[in-house]
């Protein structure tokens, strides 16, 4: 087979931190090859270099015999190579054949040919497998899954050509899709498989990003895997299980134990779920959280950790299931439910949802908790907002000039421990950490896991989301391993990475309790 992207040598450094150490990838005509590996692992960094959004510091980008010079987006584009991403790009109120050739549109005599690039599209659409009926449908309503589709489609309609291909009568062309199946469900999962078979059948190449293991036997004719940087394996997926493919990715490598390992098992239940469900985003979860425990909820972009956790903090309700908190069964309808039920939540992106950058340190510790803090007649009382805000920097450690300065001159760790402190202002009877260290330094991470393990000593029963599987088996003392939105496997004290890792990719062989 004709390889169409070929990358040699790449070497990629952020600073003093090399990211990519020499990477060599190929992706041939009518293959998938998954290039798979660990959060930090490379991958998105290789991708943004072939697609031309970073800049390398050494190596070579070929695409259909044509080296790029690499940078530029433009010139991956019109080489043959573009991308989609786990969010479908497109514009909600326009037409499906509108968002497909937008930017590009086909003229006829200065004027827009909508007939040929409806024809266009409904062509493309039935190669794929969709309905052409969507060609005039507008995206915002169709699902999920026909707008991942439907981004396949335009990525597939921009073609480049090169000598080669125009020998063979046909375009050159690379797709890349990273993490397509994130937000998908199973059968939603099938039709996209439909439509990547169809386009490989068509003779493209494409680069398959998923950290959903068990997808790639059904799927990859290649495995490419990166560990820190590196590749340590490029085999034909049919010689590769989904245990072995996480070992590779991490090393085979022990982790000593899970959390503490000392926490009291007939320390009372604090928060008790049952039957959570919340269709497709997660179903059926159930699960305990003793006094004075930290229990990880560990899996996968797109398992459905986050909407879990959003659940449990009346973010985005569930539709069935009971939620009980210290034997009282509580409804969590909107966030102030959860926080009268003495939930407290740290959000995962604290940007957006977090800090108020433009606000001082006592105004964001303060502003969720205005009830605690105000005097009759709604009046907040600035010297207790104060005196609250200067009590957290000295026990959390916040690094700050002090209460009044600007949360957005903090740096990263500093801003996510203003966060933490504003959710224990109220002392929660549960803590709820969704992705507690996204973003922050080593130092800063370390400072908060020892915050963490901090409150659960003096008895609160913390929940941790996340997807970094070293923290959670660092930190938690019970691991609960979501999939496709259920809890597939729990892990105690001594569980390694592989076994975790191929748990949460798939392989239900490693479901323990």
């Amino acid at each position: 087979m004709v390889a169409l992207l070929t990358l040699a040598g790449i070497r990629k450094s952020y600073g003093p931190v090399r990211v990519l150490h020499g990477v060599d990838f190929e992706v041939r005509a009518g293959e998938v090859h998954a290039l798979v590996g660990e959060n930090g692992a490379g991958k998105s960094t290789l991708i943004k270099i072939a697609s031309g959004a970073e800049t390398l510091d050494a190596g070579e980008i070929t695409i259909a015999g044509r080296r790029l010079a690499g940078g530029s987006t433009a010139e991956a584009l019109a080489a043959g190579l573009a991308t989609v991403y786990q969010e479908p790009q497109l514009f909600g109120e326009l037409s499906v054949a509108e968002n497909v050739f937008l930017g590009r549109e086909l003229t006829r005599r200065r004027l827009l040919d909508r007939s040929r690039q409806r024809a266009e599209v409904v062509a493309l659409l039935r190669r794929l497998g969709l309905d052409p009926a969507i060609a005039d449908s507008r995206v915002a309503d169709l699902p999920v899954a026909e707008q991942q589709l439907v981004s396949i489609a335009k990525a597939l309609s921009r073609r480049g050509r090169s000598a080669d291909a125009a020998l063979r009568g046909r375009d050159a062309r690379v797709l890349v899709l990273d993490e397509p199946s994130a937000i998908l469900t199973d059968s939603e999962i099938e039709r996209l498989f439909t439509a990547i078979r169809a386009a490989r059948a068509d003779g493209v190449g494409i680069v398959y990003i998923s950290h959903r293991l068990d997808e790639l036997a059904q799927i990859a004719d290649r495995v490419t895997v990166l560990r820190d940087g590196r590749v340590v394996a490029d085999r034909p997926s049919a010689e590769l299980s989904v245990r072995e493919i996480a070992e590779l990715m991490v090393g085979g490598e022990l982790t000593e134990s899970a959390g503490r390992g000392s926490v009291d098992q007939d320390a009372p239940v604090v928060l008790g779920v049952t039957g959570l469900s919340r269709p497709p985003a997660f179903t059926e979860v159930s699960f305990e959280l003793h006094a004075g425990e930290i229990v990880a909820l560990y899996g996968l972009v797109g398992s459905g950790t986050e909407h879990i956790a959003n659940a449990l903090y009346g973010i985005d309700p569930a539709t069935s299931g009971t939620v009980v908190v210290h034997d009282r069964p509580v409804t969590l309808r909107r966030p102030s439910d959860a926080a009268r039920a003495g939930i407290g939540l740290v959000p995962a992106n604290r940007k957006v949802a977090g800090v108020f950058e433009s606000k001082s340190v006592a105004f964001n510790i303060s502003v969720g908790n205005l009830v605690r803090l105000s005097r009759p007649r709604y009046w907040v009382d600035r010297a207790a907002e104060r005196r609250v805000a200067a009590d957290f920097v000295r026990r959390v450690a916040i690094k700050t000039p002090g209460v009044n300065s600007l949360v957005g001159t903090l740096s990263g760790g500093n801003q996510q421990k203003v966060v933490i402190s504003r959710a224990l202002v109220d002392r929660p009877e549960v803590l709820l950490l969704n992705e507690p260290t996204q973003g922050v330094d080593v130092g800063a991470k370390e400072e908060i896991h020892q915050l963490v393990r901090g409150q659960a000593e003096q008895g609160s029963a913390v929940l941790v989301v996340s997807t970094d599987l070293p923290e959670v088996l660092r930190l938690a003392d019970r691991l609960l391993v979501v999939r496709a939105g259920r809890i597939t496997a729990s892990f105690g004290p001594g569980a390694s990475q592989a076994d975790v890792l191929a748990a949460a990719a798939g392989d239900v062989s490693e479901a323990r309790s």
